[in-house]
């Protein structure tokens, strides 16, 4: 009986191992199934990135080297062909072979692209406008091949100058003299250099761009101004002011002892005779300071030309402050835009470290539709840059006297302003309107005359 039990269990656990290893079998299976799926759906997935980035690099290749002439070859091939073959049209197979062959033989113009290396050099990086600037490119073929005929285009800001580079053994260089002809204000690039490589017919054509780069800076033009320790700036540099002050360099006067002023200023002679205390006061001493504003909205000017008079004009007015180490703010107006004018004030300080430094910033200068006025720009001025001595204005012919008195206004009373106006159809001449003194110039010219008017009169 026991036997039979024990046979009994026996048999029971062999069946349940059995179905146990039945079971493992299926799962390890599944999971096998499972892992090969999860394989077969990341290497189509793959595969499929790999299509689609070739698809768009193809695209992109043919947007760049197929021209409109080239992509209506094409269509000629393909419809050529297929019409042909479908139909048994003699005349539209030869067509599409012919513009098959016009494919297929204007891609070996396209070899060679890289095979240059170029050196471009600019005699001067900064001119004055009007003025052109020379330079050299030098070609050299860096290849182990013949380097076929071919075309190099130099961006020169919005135009572009174009050389035709002979065919070149292995090493060999060729040197081209590059003449940028007369230039308006404004900072021009100058690259990068691009090679061209196109068949006769212009079906494809090949491009590539090297990193040499070069910023040209147009500075405006300026003329000579007598010193402004001299004329209208009469605020000489060291001279007193009105303003009194506990201790300087210019005595004043004596007074009798406040509490709060310094011991040091005690004139105890005064002291002794009169029994009290009597201090020393003296008028401040300062350096000049100078600012030049500058206004760059497009309301303020007639045209084009009348503001460059402008630019030229504070650029002139600023220069001679930097050469007279006096201590100068150049400010224009910045560009607003145009969800936030009125509730926005900006300007733009121009570097004043050096006289390259300043004229440089003038080069970037631009008019603005969205802007400040120039009399908000003076307001700002004037708070940014305590005790001025002296204030320009220059503005264009459109500014009204009202405005320019405005401007004056957001100075403080002992600042002297002037105001020029820019007025090409204007004779040059100056006045005197409720303290402010308008110089109106109708060149650059005028402004120098004016100004050694005023120093002589």
């Amino acid at each position: 009986m026991t036997d039979l039990r024990t046979e009994s269990r026996l048999t029971r656990t062999s069946a349940g191992t059995m179905a146990t290893g039945s079971r493992t079998s299926i799962t390890s299976t599944s999971s096998r199934r499972q892992r090969r799926l999860v394989r077969a759906i990341v290497r189509a997935a793959d595969i499929w990135r790999v299509v689609v980035a070739a698809v768009v690099g193809a695209v992109r290749w043919a947007g760049r080297t197929v021209r409109p002439a080239g992509a209506l070859v094409a269509v000629a091939a393909t419809a050529g062909l297929l019409l042909g073959v479908a139909f048994g049209w003699i005349e539209w197979m030869v067509a599409g072979a012919v513009s098959l062959a016009l494919l297929v033989m204007s891609v070996p113009f396209l070899f060679g692209a890289r095979a240059y290396d170029v050196d471009l050099a600019l005699t001067h990086e900064r001119v004055v406008a009007g003025q052109g600037v020379t330079g050299a490119l030098v070609v050299r073929n860096e290849g182990s091949r013949l380097a076929l005929p071919g075309r190099l285009d130099i961006p020169v800001g919005r135009g572009l100058v174009e050389f035709g580079v002979p065919l070149l053994r292995p090493g060999q260089s060729v040197s081209e003299p590059l003449e940028v002809p007369a230039l308006p204000r404004g900072i021009v690039r100058v690259g990068p250099v691009t090679t061209v490589r196109s068949d006769p017919l212009g079906l494809l054509r090949r491009e590539h761009a090297f990193d040499d780069v070069h910023d040209l800076y147009v500075h405006p033009r300026t003329v000579g101004l007598p010193s402004t320790s001299a004329g209208l700036i009469r605020d000489l540099e060291g001279n007193a002011t009105r303003r009194l002050v506990d201790a300087d360099m210019s005595f004043h006067a004596i007074r009798e002892y406040v509490p709060g002023d310094s011991r040091r200023q005690i004139h105890w002679k005064s002291t002794a005779k009169t029994g009290r205390l009597m201090v020393r006061q003296y008028e401040e001493s300062r350096r000049s300071r100078m600012a030049v504003v500058l206004g760059v909205a497009d309301a303020e000017f007639l045209d084009g030309d009348e503001y460059e008079l402008a630019v030229s004009a504070a650029a002139s007015l600023g220069l001679r402050a930097v050469r007279d180490a006096r201590d100068v703010a150049v400010v224009t107006g910045s560009e607003i835009p145009r969800v936030v004018k009125g509730r926005l004030r900006a300007v733009r300080n121009v570097a004043t470290v050096t006289p390259r430094a300043m004229l440089d910033g003038f080069s970037a200068l631009e008019r603005f539709e969205n802007t400040m006025a120039v009399e908000d720009v003076c307001r700002l001025t004037s708070e940014a840059n305590e005790r001025l001595s002296i204030a320009f204005v220059v503005t264009g012919s459109l500014v009204p006297v009202a405005r320019l008195r405005q401007a004056a206004l957001a100075f403080p009373a002992d600042t002297a302003v002037a105001a020029v106006v820019c007025d090409e159809r204007a004779h040059p001449r100056m006045q005197a309107v409720s303290g402010l003194t308008v110089l109106t110039i109708g060149t650059l010219d005028d402004l120098a005359g004016l100004l050694v008017r005023g120093a002589t009169s």
